[in-house]
């Protein structure tokens, strides 16, 4: 029986695999986020760690349990793993795993909300409704931009930015994709600055690294439509706030719909207080059936590790 320390509190079912295998767990039982002093001294003292991507798993975390000969296994409850220390992991031994193809439809479902809420005004008609200063019908108020028919630029296309390519169709939304490398499919779009001014609304679905990082700052957001909309479900860090909010401030685009922040959980006060820019809290796979399936994955994948198996979603350093 091995010891798995699981860092926050997570979906009913979620930890099955684990509980199945007679796998000892270590949790909180207040939910209270583990500090990273507390993680690193408690790394030596487990086999195991299922981990949330707001807890930083860094080289001190990884070598305090790799110098205790137990740590074999961290696995992320999430897609993106920029908040573990890969390349040290590989170095010490430890395998590293997320929950890829798990989230995808209901983060493309999240980032389409957001496309729409976006282009719609639908987050100013309302708050003007809730606090009294709808006054009626006007055929001026809130007139926002066509979703339908547009053209929709997808940063990135993996398999989040194919689900949402998929939804487009429905709109009748013509849909250019970014890569680094010619995908061979119907819509590439080579150079990034050429898609950012010719598309309507541009979705951000890269992970975060050295190459993404600000990504879209200031000089893409110029050369974008002013009548353009952003929307970034990625990374925060792929998207300068400032330069965001300031392009809003000047109508150098239209909209922005964001469910990702540099910061997290702190968002920059001028983005908070931009025209037409809708914000919600990192709710993009926050469905009851898909965080649960992800915590199940997780789960999964430290089991089969601690088994002496290979993990379907191992990851690799880059």
């Amino acid at each position: 029986m091995a010891r798995v320390l699981v860092t926050r509190r997570l979906p009913d079912g979620g930890l099955e695999p684990l509980e199945r295998a007679g796998h000892e767990l270590v949790a909180r039982a207040d939910d209270r986020p583990f500090t990273h002093d507390e993680l690193v001294a408690a790394a030596p003292d487990v086999d195991a760690i299922v981990c949330l991507l707001t807890d930083r798993i860094d080289r001190d975390v990884l070598s305090a349990g790799a110098g205790a000969g137990r740590l074999r296994v961290v696995a992320n409850v999430a897609v993106g793993y920029d908040n573990i220390d890969v390349a040290a992991a590989t170095e010490l031994g430890i395998a590293v795993c997320n929950t890829p193809g798990v989230l995808d439809e209901t983060t493309a479902d999240l980032a389409f909300l957001l496309i729409l809420a976006a282009s719609r005004l639908a987050h100013d008609a309302e708050a003007d409704l809730r606090a009294g200063r709808w006054s009626g019908w006007g055929i001026m108020q809130y007139l926002g931009r066509d979703v339908h028919a547009a053209t929709l630029g997808l940063v990135g296309y993996g398999r989040i930015g194919k689900a949402v390519a998929r939804r487009a169709a429905g709109f009748g939304m013509s849909v250019l994709h970014h890569t680094r490398h010619d995908t061979g499919m119907a819509g590439w779009a080579g150079d990034l600055d050429r898609m950012l001014a010719e598309a309507d609304i541009v979705s951000m679905h890269v992970p975060l690294t050295d190459a993404t990082r600000h990504l879209i700052g200031a000089r893409e957001l110029g050369l974008m439509r002013s009548t353009a909309v952003l929307v970034n479900t990625a990374r925060g860090p792929v998207v300068d706030e400032e330069a965001l909010a300031i392009a809003l401030e000047d109508d150098t685009i239209f909209a922005a719909g964001l469910d990702v922040f540099e910061r997290e959980p702190e968002v920059h006060p001028r983005l908070l207080a931009a025209p037409r820019a809708v914000v919600l809290p990192h709710i993009g796979s926050a469905t009851t059936a898909t965080r649960t399936r992800m915590a199940v994955v997780a789960g999964e994948a430290v089991r089969a590790v601690l088994a002496g198996e290979t993990p379907a979603n191992r990851v690799t350093p880059a």
